[in-house]
């Protein structure tokens, strides 16, 4: 697990759509911790599912990243839920 590697791949790669944890297609499906939990989002396995399938309008990212970047930044991310994106 590498949060700095995952911060860069949020950044390059999903920034654009959830910059500091927000959603700017889906404003009410944001990845705050209070959301992750309540759909079911707010482990590693889940974020990571959906990182690499893609959901409604989430692209799969499962070509373009590898496992171990998918992992790295499906943990950045709960890690910033944890902290509220500070």
């Amino acid at each position: 697990m590498d949060i700095i590697n995952g911060q860069k791949i949020f950044i390059s790669n999903c920034s654009s759509c959830h910059i500091r944890g927000n959603n700017v297609i889906i404003p009410e499906k944001t990845l705050k911790k209070e959301m992750l939990i309540l759909n079911g989002m707010n482990n590693i396995t889940s974020i990571a599912y959906q990182v690499t399938n893609g959901k409604n309008a989430m692209p799969a990212f499962g070509g373009r990243l590898t496992d171990s970047e998918i992992e790295d930044v499906a943990n950045y991310i709960l890690q910033k839920s944890r902290e509220n994106w500070e």
